[in-house]
């Protein structure tokens, strides 16, 4: 299965971020393919269980071939809110939930298949039997080709692949927010070819200030003008150094920077210069 080495994140293109119309959803759709990012991301919960019926709706009235892109879509959050006649926040896995989930997913986003389906978040009451009777019978159907996690530790991996095999995991990782690099879970990517992905893949660097992200504007102030790039490239060049191959699911509802997320794909960071960040960021040397 191919996907574009940047993934869109469609998290805030509708109720929760930008509220884009149709018509600037399928022109957003269209810069991306345009710029070869032709995976989309989504989660049943994105925009209040709205964010795939947005994005359907502007799927069906483009031009766009089912073909020439990927979509990703999440299940297991049940949040207490009117769509739901949920009583508290929870995760569900059962059997049925993943099934009629996806089958929701599928006739919001209009579309017959997942490429991949994600479960969103561990849940300790999960069942591994439960979820490869649901996963096997959704790719039995042709409804999921793809089968991963995210959020997952690899001992949590390890539990659902007792039954069925876990082919990718989406997992928070950017500079700023590095501790996959450390608890095995990219090693656990590089050791089962397992797919990586990163959510919030610029960190905390733009969104907060604190005493590590000073250290960091100063590397990077050396580093742009070397690289000739822009902080936020040199941020998802700084994962996309990492052996374990992760593909960024870029946030950004702006044209401009997600051209410019992909354009980060051809920078080759050296190896000094990554760990002068990592040490900006962790206000010491490596041991």
């Amino acid at each position: 299965m191919k996907y574009s080495r940047i993934i869109a994140g469609t998290m805030t293109w509708g109720k929760w971020g930008k509220q884009h119309s149709t018509v600037e959803m399928i022109s957003l759709m269209n810069h991306c393919i345009e710029n070869n990012i032709t995976t989309f991301d989504h989660a049943d919960i994105y925009g209040d269980y709205t964010n795939e019926e947005d994005f359907g709706k502007a799927f069906k009235e483009s031009a766009i071939k089912r073909e020439d892109i990927q979509l990703i879509s999440k299940c297991g959050i049940q949040f207490d809110v009117k769509e739901r006649s949920n009583r508290v926040k929870h995760y569900d896995y059962d059997k049925e939930y993943i099934i009629a989930s996806v089958e929701r997913s599928l006739k919001m986003l209009q579309t017959d298949h997942l490429d991949m389906l994600l479960l969103h978040r561990p849940s300790p009451l999960m069942n591994p039997s439960e979820i490869a009777e649901a996963i096997e019978k959704l790719k039995n159907d042709g409804k999921i080709r793809q089968f991963g996690v995210s959020n997952f530790t690899p001992s949590q991996i390890e539990l659902i692949e007792k039954e069925i095999q876990v082919e990718a995991n989406q997992v928070e990782y950017s500079l700023s927010s590095n501790g996959v690099m450390n608890d095995g879970t990219l090693d656990d990517s590089l050791a089962y070819d397992r797919m990586v992905m990163s959510w919030s893949p610029l960190g905390s660097y733009f969104r907060e200030e604190s005493k590590a992200n000073a250290r960091i504007k100063k590397v990077l102030a050396v580093l742009t003008k070397k690289y000739n790039a822009t902080e936020d490239q040199l941020l998802l060049a700084w994962i996309l150094k990492h052996p374990s191959y992760v593909y960024p699911v870029v946030g950004t509802a702006t044209p401009k920077r997600l051209k410019m997320a992909m354009d980060a794909v051809s920078i080759e960071m050296e190896v000094q210069d990554w760990f002068l960040l990592l040490e900006a960021n962790e206000g010491h040397q490596v041991a």
